[in-house]
This record gives C-alpha cells, structure tokens and sequence, in this order.
C-alpha cells in the first residue's frame, strides 16, 4: 500500500513539472504578439525594424504606457501595429498631443469590406505596394488619401493642428510576409519619417514592458506576475485534484454505474441485412428500381406536383419549364432506371450521384 501511495505521489508530481514545463516553453507568438517589432513569424514587423536599422533611421521600441509619451519635450511619431482590426478612437488627450506637432500612425484600423479584390497592387513613388485586404474607407472632406483606388482610401491622414493622425486599414502593410516587397517597406518608412521627428514603435500594446513599468505594475517577479494572473486558480484546482486523486488511489467515488445495453433498431438492422444480400447477390435492379422511384418522388415534391408519379417525358418538360435548366442529366438517370440491364457497383454510385445533384438543383 505504501509502495502504490509513494507511485501516486511521483505522478503527481511528474504532472505538475510537465504542466509548468509547457507553460514556460510554449511558444511567445500569439494574437498580441502580431504585429511586434520582436516577432520574426509572417504577421511580425522584425524585418522592417532592421530594415530600418539598416538605413540609418533613428528609431526605438516604445515600452511604456501611453500618457509617459507625453513628456517627450520634441514632437514624436508614434507607430501602432494594431494585432486585430480595431476602431480607432481620438480623445481629446490625444487630440491635445497631436495638435503639438507630434504624429501618430495607426496600422489595422477597421473598415467596411467593400467589392475591391483582396490582393491588390497600390501604385506609389516608391513603387507598386502589395495590398491584401477588401477594407476601405470612404474618401471624405478633410482627410488626405495616401493610398487607395475607386472603392475608397486604404491609407489616409487628418490634420489636427500642428500634428496629424496616419490611419491604415491593414495592420500588414509591412510585415515580415512582404520582405520581397521592398515598396511597402519603404512607404511605410516614409509614412514615420518625412516628419523629422523621432520614431517610436509602440510595444507596450504587444505585451512588452520595461523593468521600471514592471515594478510599478507590480509584475516584476514570477510570483507577483502569477498571482495577478487567472493562472493561479487554474493551477490551485489542479493541485487540489491531484490531492484528491492520491487520497483516492486513483478509484472513483460511489459505487460503479452498469453499462446500459444498447437499444437494437430492427429496421436498420434490416435494411443493412437486406443490403448485403443484394450485394451479394449483384441485384441492383430491385434498388435502381425503389430508389428510383422515391428519387422521383422527391423531385415531384420539390417542383410542388403531386405523389403520382409522372411519365419521364412529362416530368423532364415541368422540369425544364421551372427550373430553365438542361434536361439531359434528368433524362439520363430516368433513361437509366428503365433500361433492364443489371448496373455495376460504379455505374449505380454514378447513377446516385446524379439524383444527387439534380436534387440539389431543384
């Protein structure tokens, strides 16, 4: 008995470490992170902060909140990779930093799907720029069309005072999917840089934070981070579980519950009995014959004639006269359920298939 307690004990314990192993190594790419500067998958934006890098751009990753911005003495531009589509909203805080002189880009604001082609090729100075989304919005007074066709602008701006607001309805203008597109990385760069002011990228939306927001957060340990998180509770449960499992050894609670037997359907049991007497007997003529019929039922009761069934001729003329379409396949499963040659196991599949779609013609 001690020996089994001490086996239940070690597996317990071997669930807790694999539950703990796959929460810390399961992988980081999730919804929050599309769109992050330190994502290297296809919704990522790694390839255009070192393309960045590359040119010599001052840029940096903005890890704060967004009222910590506002202390920035010089005007800014600030980039937000949205990691779903969202509606975005201006308050009048926001309004107030704008109209400063400071810029703000939004990638992934949401818009009415329109009849324009998803994939699309938008012509630009820098060349034509890859485009995989029917958003768009309607072109209006006192907005700038940046780039879009006749269904609407897909990237605009709006003034307000000094600043303005750069909104785009794809967050993947220049995600990592579009390295062979080197126009959409460079219209993007265009878009944070003609201002002259310095760059952020927003990742405090994705997730990241720095140690000093951490601390004031009161997530700057494990523990302090798990015991902010539903995690906690999730992870009481399962060791209350496990505890009670050992006390337990494993058995169930009550006494055992019978399996119910069953309940046999005499009709189906027949019908698949019958089945496989007419298979083996190569006797399709009895099912072209009753199937067919019923098919043909069916079909009168789908163009609203009654349960006396028609002549061929009469049924493929009502056919043709409410439905406009071509008689040929009708006639030929009719023409087949007359002919008295025996079918083959392929020609019967074939001949179902064809009441089939004539049903779903009706």
């Amino acid at each position: 008995m001690q020996r089994a307690n001490r086996l239940s004990g070690l597996g317990a314990i071997a669930l807790v470490v694999l539950i703990l192993i796959s929460l810390f190594a399961a992988p980081r790419n999730s919804i929050l992170n599309s769109g992050s500067t330190y994502n290297r998958a296809a919704d990522g934006y790694g390839a255009w902060y070192a393309f960045m890098q590359e040119q010599g751009t001052s840029i940096q990753r903005w890890q704060k909140p967004w009222d910590a911005i506002k202390a920035e003495k010089s005007p800014v531009t600030l980039l937000q990779v949205y990691s779903r589509l969202s509606f975005p909203v201006i308050t009048s805080q926001e309004r107030a930093w704008i109209e400063k002189g400071n810029t703000w880009v939004i990638l992934g604001a949401q818009h009415p799907v329109t009849a324009a082609k998803f994939h699309t090729m938008q012509q630009s100075s820098f060349g034509d720029v890859k485009i995989a989304t029917r958003r768009r919005y309607a072109k209006g007074e006192g907005k700038e069309v940046l780039l879009g066709d006749r269904f609407g602008a897909i990237i605009w701006q709006k003034n307000y005072g000094k600043g303005k607001v750069i909104f785009c309805t794809t967050p993947y203008l220049a995600a990592n999917a579009y390295q062979d597109y080197l126009s959409n990385f460079k219209f993007l760069a265009d878009l944070v840089s003609n201002q002259n002011n310095a760059i952020f990228v927003d990742e405090y939306i994705h997730g990241y934070k720095d140690a000093d927001v951490r601390n004031q957060e009161s997530k700057g340990d494990l523990l302090s981070y798990f015991a902010n998180q539903p995690l906690i509770v999730a992870l009481l449960q399962t060791g209350v579980f496990l505890l009670v499992l050992i006390w337990a050894q494993n058995r169930r609670f009550g006494k055992p519950i019978a399996l119910e037997t069953p309940v046999l359907d005499n009709s189906e049991a027949y019908i698949q009995a019958l089945a496989g007497v007419l298979q083996k007997a190569e006797s399709t003529d009895f099912v072209v014959e009753m199937v067919g019929k019923e098919e043909q039922l069916q079909l009168q009761k789908a163009l609203g004639l009654g349960e006396m069934l028609l002549e061929p001729q009469a049924l493929i003329d009502i056919w043709v006269e409410k439905t406009g379409k071509s008689s040929t396949e009708l006639a030929t499963v009719l023409k087949l359920k007359s002919q008295k040659r025996p079918m083959s196991e392929r020609e019967l599949l074939s001949w179902l298939g064809k009441w089939q779609s004539i049903r779903n013609n009706s």
